[in-house]
């Protein structure tokens, strides 16, 4: 329950301390005083879209503070929400809106602790529900119909429709998915066949080693150059091991050498590492003459082998201008085996693609299913509840009907639904958009609040004039309903009939006031002073102030008459609430009741 609000620089108030009660609270006042600016600042507070304009003309910051007593649910939610309660069980949520040197800035705080949009919206769902003015004329869009169906439902009819919200998300994934599939069934086919060719030629290449070019180039250098190595082998033997010309060849020099310095050796032990030094040479040219004898008489000409290598050469010369270097070819012929077995697996992934999106449609089916039913069954019920809502309301022949037709599924089911009623005897039912005044939507929505009544979490209602378009009887309808939500809910309700306002627990007059703003520039001298509007709030805390409001709203003057018919709305009212009395919303102790005035304190 809203206990207090404080303002300063909102919009045309400057100051501004209002203090509230239980059951109803009205405010009257001429048309443009500012009544719907006490609850736009009360929308603000809890996050409700400000702008620039929302900032008093002439001042850089506006707070704006409200103060609630939460019930038992609210308390344990912001509690989970590791926030502090004060004095026990009250929010105090404020808000600072600043416009300094071109930036707009907006904090809120929840006892003092500074928190996000989102958790002041989700406070905000607990603590007050705004049905603001011109509201009435949406009760015709087949959405906010179907949201106030599924609301009336209750927790199990919105716990289907998130499952129906979960069901088509996932069908629309694999519809996507599908769809891109068929769409790139083209281009799958076309990349197949590229693939197989590619796949194929890097295949009969036989690809191994990324030197294999390297190597070949060598075997062919060496092939064509057999008879040039055997000659020069066979000259390397005769230079090293064995000379046919006559001449002596290495190993001879070196043999005869070895001889004389083992001679000399004997008598000088010295030369020994010499002699050593002339044995290892001979045995290695001795070696070497060996080896290359066998490799001349190994080499033979062999033009096959040649044509071999020269074209294994030509074919990875053309594989590597098509695919890059050996050593890449080589990665990317690893490559496109994967992709090409992927590819061909195209055909059971579009078989699975195509069985998953029938499941999900399937299971969407049966979630739509599910929630058509229960909507079926809460149609019923707010059929017969708001019939029972809309008779006191002047309105005892009305018929009202649910319509569900289906449609394809969505997000938001299967269901089409459309809110049809005849306010008159022997009418057809119609669309209700196509057919209801002004005041039959009023009422309408009233009804409406009131089946809403006992489910709805939040525990302060606020009308902008609920009953605007309707007077006599079925205003009297209207204020009696408005007493009636009492009964569940703080009410705030701004209001121009009298016999609404008659009916109020606490009575505030909202009026604009022009006053003197003097603006020092030195202190000598001033400027004149400046003729500023504000929006004062009084609270009429007896009998006599809120008869003289009530005639000022019935004729437009305190006359006799009009004092009189206030009186005697003031009577009927009074009987009226203690035929329906209910306990109050809190404790006693903490708000006054009827018999007290709410204090209002403006600067």
């Amino acid at each position: 329950m809203l206990l207090s609000l404080r303002i300063e620089n909102f919009a045309l108030i400057d100051h501004l301390n209002l203090e509230f009660g239980p059951g109803l609270n009205v405010f009257t006042g001429e048309t443009g005083a500012g009544k719907s600016i006490i609850l736009d600042a009360i929308d603000a507070t809890l996050g409700g879209k400000v702008d620039r304009r929302a900032i008093r003309t002439g001042t850089t910051r506006a707070i704006l503070e409200a103060t609630f007593e939460l019930d038992r649910g609210a308390a344990q939610w912001l509690s989970a929400q590791e926030i502090e309660l004060v004095d026990g069980n009250l929010a105090v949520c404020s808000r600072e809106i600043t416009a300094t040197h071109g930036a707009f800035r907006s904090r809120s705080r929840l006892n003092g602790i500074l928190v996000n949009r989102q958790l002041m919206d989700q406070l905000r769902d607990r603590l007050i529900e705004i049905t603001a003015q011109g509201q009435t004329t949406q009760l015709g869009q087949p959405t906010l119909q179907r949201k106030w169906l599924d609301f009336y439902g209750g927790s199990t009819l919105l716990t289907s429709l998130q499952k129906v919200a979960t069901a088509y998300g996932i069908a629309q994934q694999t519809s996507a998915a599908l769809t891109r599939r068929r769409q790139s069934e083209q281009q799958r086919l076309q990349r197949l066949d590229l693939l197989e060719y590619q796949v194929r030629e890097l295949s009969e290449a036989n690809l191994s080693q990324p030197d294999e070019p390297e190597q070949l180039e060598q075997e062919r250098t060496r092939l064509a150059h057999i008879v040039e190595l055997q000659q020069q082998s066979y000259q390397v033997y005769q230079a090293l091991y064995q000379n046919d010309s006559g001449s002596e060849a290495a190993g001879d020099l070196l043999s005869r050498a070895e001889t004389t310095l083992t001679d000399m050796a004997v008598y000088d032990p010295q030369l020994q590492p010499i002699l050593e030094m002339v044995s290892d040479a001979l045995a290695q040219v001795t070696e070497a003459g060996r080896q290359i004898s066998s490799y001349g008489e190994q080499l033979e000409t062999d033009p096959h082998r040649l044509e071999e290598v020269e074209t294994r050469i030509r074919e990875l010369k053309q594989i590597c201008r098509k695919y890059g270097p050996l050593s890449e070819a080589i990665a990317y012929y690893q490559n496109i085996q994967t992709e090409l077995k992927e590819l061909h697996d195209g055909g059971e992934s579009m078989e699975a693609l195509e069985q998953a999106y029938l499941e999900a449609f399937d299971q969407l089916k049966k979630e739509c299913n599910i929630l058509s039913a229960q909507r079926q069954t809460a149609a019923g019920q707010l059929e017969t509840r708001l019939v029972e809502e809309l008779k006191p309301l002047a309105m005892e022949k009305v018929q009202f009907k649910v319509e569900i037709t289906p449609i394809t599924p969505s997000s938001t089911g299967a269901d089409a639904i459309a809110f049809c009623f005849s306010p008159n005897p022997g009418e057809p039912i119609q669309p209700l958009g196509a057919i209801a005044s002004g005041g039959e939507m009023s009422r309408f929505l009233l009804a409406l609040k009131a089946c809403f009544s006992q489910i709805d979490s939040s525990e302060t209602l606020i009308f902008d004039e609920i009953d605007v378009g309707v007077s006599g009887k079925v205003a009297q309808a209207i204020a009696q309903k408005l007493h009636q939500l009492t009964h569940r809910h703080q009410i705030l309700c701004v209001t121009h009939q009298p016999l609404v306002a008659a009916m109020a627990d606490y009575h505030f007059r909202v009026s604009k006031q022009l006053i003197e703003t003097e603006l020092e520039i030195s202190s000598i001298a001033t400027q004149p002073p400046e003729i500023r509007t504000v929006v004062r709030v009084t609270p009429l805390d007896n009998q006599q102030q809120r008869r003289e409001e009530l005639a000022q709203l019935a004729s437009g003057r305190s006359a006799t008459e009009a004092i009189a018919f206030a009186e005697s709305l003031l009577t009927q009212a009074l009987t009226l609430r203690q035929n329906h009395s209910q306990p109050p919303l809190t404790n006693p102790q903490t708000i006054p009741k009827a018999s007290h005035s709410p204090q209002t304190v403006n600067n």
